[in-house]
């Protein structure tokens, strides 16, 4: 403490007030100060008893000068003695009487004793007070608070506080993992601050302000304090993690919708959109992200990754860039490179894991990977892996959705077209090539500004975890510009051609015979890329994307960009392709018959499945106006999900005559006995036909593919759900099939309803009977949350549902 020299305004003795007004001295100007102790220069008369001076504000010649008050013990009675004790001076003033004490007084060094980082009241400032209160958890580009205690009160003017916060191995101010920065009074701009600070007593309040280009991760917190020359002492006031910040407008996932923000953000639970462009299912998934150490799992990933592993103080240094970020996860949520988080498994045991089917969310599967010390969990198919993605990517901070893309192009050698083939029993054939058209395919979108790229490519960016192809080395994919791959601008990074093909390339079907691809039965520019969808904001229901993909088919500014694309794509092998030399007969498509599939009623398994043919008779160059007579063969296949199928189940052949301008209904029958055990998990069935037109040479293909409905179950909740108080569930499934399903399991998950999971064996249900499950709950967390159910059996692997409930808050006892 240093003393001052004052003006006495007036002593009362009854009271033991004494009044300070103190001149324009540097040390106590503004609202630096709160309180003033003179302490005496020998601490044995007064040790017990200082004299303690407080602010008040008093109106003075039209200024507002410092009017410092002091209460004096009630064992010093006379304030005179008390500022004699004081070793002081009383004399006579200008405004009254004048105390000068001595230039310095002995006082004690600055020690940090306790630490309040605020957590609860930063936590919820920052939109992270889900993942808990207990520690700090704060997004960059925005300040937070914490409060020092001390052994006494600090002084400005003399003692020196530097802040010092480290990230990663080796934290250095060059790689951006280590800033130090000192108190001033207002913020210095988009960089490490410590700022708006005040007093109270012993302790200091400080504002803490992390530039929005920060790097992510969990953050030490030290402070360094000085007194004059030669005193140093060091003290660690604690830990806090730091993630991006879509909140703020500085940030490169800055996203200016608070309600897409608690969609693509707040929101931990969702749906997965599968099954086939003309069946499509809503599948729930318990993101979770906000379980209390999901974020720890995510830097975990992030520190197995193989950039860390091979350079880790490069790695951290460039976790400021969330298009790194994308790029790091997307390697290490599938394990083809790493000991990333899942092990794909497309094809159809599953014995030594967890089928594809049967997780309903990311939480068990983080856990999972994490416990075992990052062993890959078994096993992921496209719509976990993004999912799972989904999960780390809100967890951190950026804005991230789910896409299905149906019939989705698998295409390797990009030339912008995927060739399948049947022979002439309508068989679809198995090929060699590693192109293949997907039933459905699952990625991720986030959100981020690409400065890397032109003007007008910021906003959503394709991210595939799903291991496809390598990038730069490793199986990842993405950012690709939404917009990028809309415009056909296929040379931007990264990975744009074959995202734009997944969803762009042209399908061409061919007759294969004597060992060799004959002719083209179909060319079909549109049927790739259907059907885009994604969970609707603020709703349950499906929105269709497909739009911001790419122009409506067949009109001019989608060709356009096809024409452009491909250009860039083939560059010279473009001219030599036997698929344009074939293309450019345009023979295929004068046909003498449409032919088409239609389903008569509901597709469920474990029924007979009804279809009918419809055949006319249109215009055609060798036969306009007389009859025709077809022989039509059809063939039905186990299809699977990556596009193939399986042997044949059935077949059938049909022979008509179809006369100028007529139509023909010719009813068909797929028994249940035939499909009975001969399908994967996902019951997909591919119907197809081949007609020869007698006497021409001709053949016409017609496709139906099918998606059988599981049973369906129900879930209800009897009363209002509220944290704390028991919720009683009830779950409801009628085997309505003409099987019985046999080892029934049932997993119900859900954030803020359920701690992890709860498992029940079912056993047998018989058919035409119900089971009946009644449970209760115990919610732990307010606000909307949703519950999901899914009972598996051996015959069928999904059977699921879901339920919204709202989360009262507990009341007040």
């Amino acid at each position: 403490m240093y003393a001052v020299e004052g003006f006495l305004e007036r002593i009362v003795n009854t009271s033991g007030k004494v009044k300070f007004q103190l001149p324009g001295n540097d040390l106590f100007s503004g609202t630096e100060v709160t309180r003033i102790i003179v302490l005496p220069l020998s601490g044995q008369d007064l040790l017990n008893s200082p004299l303690k001076l407080s602010p008040e504000t008093r109106e003075q010649g039209g200024r507002r000068p410092k009017i410092w008050t002091g209460i004096l013990p009630e064992s010093e009675p006379d304030a005179t003695e008390m500022i004699e004790k004081c070793h002081g001076r009383l004399s006579p003033g200008n405004h009254g009487w004048a105390v000068t004490l001595p230039p310095s007084l002995p006082v004690a060094a600055l020690e940090l004793r306790s630490v309040d980082l605020q957590s609860p009241r930063n936590n919820k400032a920052h939109h992270t007070q889900e993942m808990g209160l207990k520690r700090l958890i704060v997004r960059r580009g925005q300040p937070f608070t914490l409060q020092l205690h001390f052994n006494r009160p600090f002084h400005c003017g003399t003692d020196h506080i530097t802040f010092v916060a480290e990230t990663g191995p080796a934290p250095t101010k060059l790689s951006g993992t280590r800033a130090t920065f000192g108190l001033t009074q207002a913020q210095q701009g988009n960089v490490w601050s410590a700022s708006d600070f005040t007093i109270d007593s012993n302790s200091l309040f400080v504002s803490l302000f992390t530039p929005a280009s920060a790097v992510i991760g969990p953050y030490t917190l030290k402070i360094d304090i000085s007194q004059g020359q030669g005193y140093s002492m060091t003290h660690q006031v604690g830990t806090f993690i730091l993630l991006f910040n879509p909140w703020s407008a500085e940030d490169d996932v800055y996203l200016p919708s608070e309600i897409l923000l608690r969609e693509y953000i707040m929101m931990d639970y969702g749906f997965v959109h599968k099954g086939h462009e003309r069946f499509i299912t809503s599948w729930p998934w318990n993101y979770g992200q906000f379980e209390e150490d999901i974020i720890d799992i995510c830097f975990e990933i992030l520190n197995k990754s193989l950039y860390f592993l091979e350079n880790p103080i490069k790695d951290y240094s460039q976790r400021n860039d969330v298009v790194y970020i994308c790029r790091v996860v997307s390697a290490m949520i599938n394990s083809n490179d790493d000991n990333g988080v899942l092990q794909g498994n497309w094809g159809e045991d599953y014995s030594r894991g967890v089928s594809p089917l049967e997780w309903n969310g990311s939480v068990a599967i983080l856990r999972q990977w994490s416990a075992r010390g990052g062993q890959p969990v078994k096993y992921g198919q496209c719509w976990v892996f993004a999912a799972v993605m989904c999960t780390v990517m809100r967890c951190l901070g950026v804005p991230t959705r789910v896409v299905s893309n149906f019939r989705s192009a698998h295409n390797v050698d990009g030339n912008l077209t995927i060739d399948t083939y049947y022979d002439r029993n309508a068989e679809m054939l198995s090929t060699q090539k590693q192109d293949k058209i997907w039933n459905f395919h699952v990625w991720n979108e986030c959100w981020m500004i690409r400065k890397d790229l032109p003007a007008g490519f910021n906003g959503w960016q394709v991210l595939d975890p799903t291991p496809q192809q390598t990038s730069s080395g490793l199986f990842c994919c993405g950012p690709a510009s939404v917009k990028a791959i809309r415009e056909g601008e296929v040379h931007l990074p990264y990975d744009t051609p074959f995202v734009y093909a997944e969803v762009n390339a042209d399908e061409v079907i061919w007759l294969f015979g004597d060992g060799q691809a004959q002719e083209i039965l179909a060319h079909n520019t549109s049927s790739i890329g259907k059907k885009i969808s994604t969970k609707l904001v603020g709703s349950d229901q499906r929105q269709d994307i497909t739009s911001f993909y790419k122009h409506p088919e067949g009109s001019p500014e989608e060709r356009s960009v096809f024409v452009k694309a491909s250009r860039k794509m083939l560059g010279s092998r473009r001219a030599s392709s036997p698929f344009l030399d074939l293309l450019g007969s345009g023979g295929f498509r004068d046909q003498p018959a449409l032919l088409r599939l239609h389903l008569t009623r509901i597709p469920e398994w474990g029924q007979d499945l009804l279809l009918t043919l419809h055949a006319r008779r249109v215009p055609h160059r060798a036969h306009p106006r007389g009859p025709i007579r077809l022989e039509v063969r059809f063939c039905a296949q186990a299809l699977l999900h990556k596009g193939g199928t399986r042997q044949p189940l059935w077949r059938q052949i049909v022979h008509l005559n179809l006369d100028f301008g007529e139509e023909i209904q010719w009813p068909l029958l797929l028994p249940y006995d035939n499909y009975r055990n001969k399908l994967t998990d996902e019951k997909l069935i591919r119907v197809s036909g081949i007609a020869e037109v007698e006497g021409t040479g001709q053949f016409i293909l017609v496709l139906k593919d099918i998606s059988l409905e599981p049973p369906h179950l129900s879930i209800e909740v009897s009363e209002k759900a509220e944290v704390g108080k028991p919720l009683r569930v009830h779950i409801t499934l009628t085997n309505t099939r003409t099987v019985a399903l046999s080892h029934c399991t049932m997993v119900l998950e859900g954030s803020g309803l359920i701690h992890g999971q709860v498992s029940n064996d079912l056993g047998t249900l018989v058919a035409g009977h119900t089971i009946q499950i009644q449970l209760d709950l115990y919610p732990f967390k307010a606000g909307p949350r949703q519950l999901q159910v899914l009972i598996s059996s051996s015959e069928v692997k999904e059977i699921k549902g879901y339920k919204d409930i709202f989360v009262a808050a507990a009341r007040p006892s």
